[in-house]
């Protein structure tokens, strides 16, 4: 299936690739584009102006996109802490992660294309998923 985006991936777009890679679509074509109008009639948008998996009420997209797909993990929701923080900083949730996914992230997309954004970024939250799902199943934070 083809997502689109907008270009110049930052937090919330590289979370929501990595979101529909492991949890929606396995082989999935990410396209970026400037302008939303651009977005070809046979891909699906999302985080940006306009698409139903963006921002609404207060969510960032990762968060529409679990809602919207029923996805109920308790860790893709500590993931969305992490990422909602890091996107729009209203305080809503106690992440300390956030900064440094942002800062690491921004960084990211200073040196590198969007393709090679994902791909470096893709691990990244694998491992953000792997330590909360057992620090989950250990009721602590894992050593």
């Amino acid at each position: 299936m083809r997502w689109a985006t907008r270009a110049g991936v930052h937090i919330d777009r590289a979370a929501c690739a990595w979101l529909i890679r492991r949890h929606l679509d396995p082989e999935p074509q990410f396209m970026f584009v400037d302008d939303p109008a651009a977005v070809p009639a046979d891909a699906t948008p999302f985080d940006m102006r306009g698409a139903e998996l963006s921002h609404h009420g207060g969510d960032c997209s990762f968060e529409t996109i679990l809602r919207r797909y029923e996805l109920d993990d308790p860790v893709l929701w500590k993931i969305a802490e992490i990422v909602h923080e890091a996107d729009i900083d209203d305080e809503r949730f106690d992440a300390p992660e956030a900064r440094g996914v942002d800062v690491t992230l921004r960084g990211l997309s200073m040196i590198c294309d969007d393709e090679r954004v994902l791909e470096i970024t893709g691990p990244i939250f694998d491992g953000l998923y792997e330590f909360h799902r057992r620090a989950l199943l250990l009721g602590r934070e894992p050593a």
